[in-house]
């Protein structure tokens, strides 16, 4: 007689994806070695662990950790805590323990792998939106400065006069609230 956790449908797909998106998918279980084989084998998961105890859980993120690595846990009961705490990004299942979601730095209400997906697109989006707002920032600012402090005008009789200068500050920063206020059209 065995008994086993099913996987919910939609969990396949969500791993398939994460795969896609470059992140390696690796199982750490307390469960015996046969069942964490035959789940892996059945989700296609780049690794698995079985017959973890909670430390050796916390061990194994600080060792992926120590390899330079960046690593998310994600886990739902008592002994995932400790394990989630010290991860990069510890995300818990809302539909388990209390601990596990005071440990973790993001919990996914429903328990749903799918919720995890679209956090990364969402967070990888905000990246990208970032990097874009200080790139614009830093290129007007560039520009900007020694225009308005007057570095130009010896050479070029170039020179911004103060409320310009203000008016294009304002523009900048409405230019930077607009490029990111397109985050909510994002499609997730």
């Amino acid at each position: 007689l065995a008994l086993a956790d099913t996987v919910k449908p939609t969990t396949p797909a969500a791993i398939a994806e994460l795969q896609r998106l470059g992140l390696r998918v690796v199982m750490v279980t307390g469960d015996r070695e046969e069942s964490a084989r035959a789940l892996a084998a059945e989700l296609r998961l780049d690794g698995y662990h079985a017959g973890v105890t909670p430390a050796r859980k916390q061990a194994l993120v600080r060792e992926h950790q120590a390899r330079g690595e960046k690593v998310a846990f994600a886990g739902d009961g008592l002994n995932d805590a400790p394990a989630l705490a010290a991860a990069d990004t510890g995300i818990a299942m809302g539909t388990g323990t209390d601990v596990a979601m005071h440990s973790a730095g993001i919990v996914l209400v429903k328990g749903d792998l799918q919720a995890l997906v679209r956090a990364v697109h969402l967070s990888r989006a905000v990246m990208r939106n970032i990097r874009q707002n200080l790139f614009w920032a830093f290129a007007y600012n560039t520009l900007g400065l020694p225009l308005a402090a007057g570095l130009f005008y010896p050479l070029f009789g170039w020179l911004l006069q103060p409320m310009v200068a203000g008016a294009a500050m304002s523009i900048s920063s409405i230019t930077v609230v607009a490029n990111a206020l397109r985050l909510r059209r994002l499609k997730l």
